[in-house]
């Protein structure tokens, strides 16, 4: 007898998922029976992932900055997959500097992106949520480094202990209307990303180019970095009725590095 996929007839939208982990996401939702709306503010990747993803996608060009294109993303998302009965809020930027030089544009983009991005992302799905009447699943992307502090990566940092806020917040908020706000804090995740990162410890710690991230490879107690696929698993979870009575939770899922 074939097992029932988890995720049969649900529907989500997921932002920053034309690459990395928001696309390992939609690749596991839709294993899973989903149907998926890729939402990116690069459409063109995000129409090339759709493309490999099949039926179960749909792009969306959205830019989570922007209030105007939020509305229209959930909009477009809705129109093409008839509700959005998950979110995933997966946008984000990465940056680093010692505290003396952080900028203050660098400062708003990444709380524009990474705090207000998720905060009314949130917010717009959260009312077709509610005005359905039938619930949803909402999980932020959130980051060990939301956890503690760090000495290059001040902003990050912030930016990503003000969503793990959000999440206890929102969820404590919306578990009235059936809405369960979780969020993932990833560890040392392998990928294009992490190229980004170690470029900026290459440049402020004076290390060769990839030699921190063989070092945060190595520290790692799993015995390496983690991968975008070793967060599905909880992605899928959190997603499903087995966790309807999770409520404004930070589930890390970093091969070990922070107990909480």
């Amino acid at each position: 007898m074939e097992q029932k996929r988890r995720l049969e007839g649900r529907t989500a939208l997921i932002t920053g998922a034309a690459r990395g982990i928001g696309l390992s996401f939609a690749q596991a939702y839709a294993r899973e029976g989903a149907r998926v709306a890729i939402a990116d503010i690069d459409i063109a990747r995000a129409r090339a992932a759709v493309a490999a993803l099949g039926a179960a996608g749909i792009a969306v060009e959205m830019d989570v900055t922007d209030q105007d294109s939020i509305d229209r993303g959930v909009a477009a998302a809705i129109e093409g997959l008839g509700q959005i009965d998950i979110l995933v809020n997966n946008a984000a930027l990465f940056s680093a500097a010692p505290l003396v030089e952080i900028s203050r544009a660098d400062y708003d983009r990444l709380f524009s992106v990474n705090v207000a991005g998720t905060l009314f992302t949130m917010q717009a799905v959260a009312r077709h949520m509610i005005a359905r009447g039938q619930g949803g699943k909402i999980i932020n992307m959130a980051s060990q480094a939301g956890r503690r502090g760090e000495p290059l990566v001040a902003v990050y940092c912030a930016t990503k202990a003000a969503v793990i806020s959000l999440t206890q917040s929102a969820g404590l908020n919306l578990i009235e209307y059936g809405i369960n706000v979780n969020a993932i804090a990833p560890g040392v995740v392998d990928g294009e990303h992490w190229d980004g990162v170690d470029a900026f410890f290459a440049r402020y710690e004076n290390k060769a180019p990839g030699q921190k991230k063989k070092e945060v490879g190595a520290s790692v107690p799993y015995g390496r970095m983690g991968t975008a696929e070793d967060l599905t698993g909880m992605a899928i979870f959190l997603a499903t009725e087995e966790a309807d009575y999770i409520v404004s939770q930070c589930f890390n899922v970093d091969g070990g590095q922070w107990m909480s």
